[in-house]
């Protein structure tokens, strides 16, 4: 796959409540594969703020890292059947948060990668949502399918 791609990233938030969130976003990154492992990198803007976060994502089969620098900072450990804690920096202050990984599924067609994590978040212990993450990367010159 090329080094400049679309990363097509969909977020879809389970309360409980007839209104489910879902957040999309499609922006320009940096892809790169490295020992085994994709990575893609991409920077971050904040409405009303003029820093910005360089986020980088890390992922192989059944495992998944989101690391967020700058006005947010967050290292987000997603490990399939497996419970990991992380501080959520923010400007408004830190926030804890606990992600349960389900399931996750990385699939590879032609120069396409195709990522699906299914994770439950907590916030101070405290169940508050089951989440899904669906991100498509395919290179820059293709109209990005969601």
């Amino acid at each position: 796959m090329t080094k400049e791609v679309l990363l097509a990233i969909k977020g879809l938030q389970f309360d409980g409540t007839s209104e489910d969130t879902e957040i999309e976003t499609v922006t320009a990154a940096h892809y790169y594969k490295k020992n085994n492992s994709h990575y893609v990198i991409y920077e971050e803007a904040c409405e009303g703020f003029e820093e910005t976060t360089k986020n980088v994502i890390k992922f192989k089969e059944n495992s998944l890292d989101l690391m967020k620098k700058g006005l947010v900072n967050v290292h987000m450990i997603f490990e399939e059947n497996k419970k990991n804690m992380a501080n959520y920096a923010t400007p408004f202050g830190d926030i804890l948060i606990g992600i349960d990984a389900r399931k996750i599924h990385m699939q590879e067609i032609g120069d396409q990668i195709h990522v699906d994590v299914d994770y439950a978040l907590e916030i101070n212990y405290e169940h508050l949502a089951d989440c899904r993450i669906t991100m498509n990367i395919q290179p820059k010159r293709e109209e990005i399918q969601v």
